[in-house]
């Protein structure tokens, strides 16, 4: 224990997080982002539903975990909005997703 907090689950920084907005990865970023708002993904979800932009609690988890990313259209409009709801400058975050990856079948 360091602090009084589990090691490992220290607040983050706003510092912190301007580094990992210029350097990414994206999950890191924006789990980074979430701890420094103080939000719950609850709470990011109604905001986002409220702005029209409905997102599953299980694809907030699945984003801030590095499991997937956004890519679908519907979820670059959500991730537009998150940015917002989370204070960080308009497409910091979109700008960490890099190129979309390849879909589709297997390569022959």
């Amino acid at each position: 224990m360091t602090g009084g907090r589990a090691v490992g689950q220290e607040h983050p920084t706003v510092p912190e997080l301007e580094r990992l907005l210029e350097t990414g990865p994206f999950a890191e970023a924006l789990r980074t982002a979430i701890r420094v708002r103080g939000l719950g993904l609850e709470r990011i979800r109604y905001r986002l539903r409220s702005r029209g932009t409905p997102i599953s609690l299980a694809t907030l988890s699945h984003w801030q975990s590095a499991r997937c990313r956004p890519e679908r259209p519907e979820s670059l409009r959500a991730l537009r909005s998150l940015e917002d709801i989370l204070g960080v400058p308009d497409g910091a975050l979109t700008r960490l997703l890099g190129p979309p990856r390849p879909r589709g079948g297997h390569p022959r």
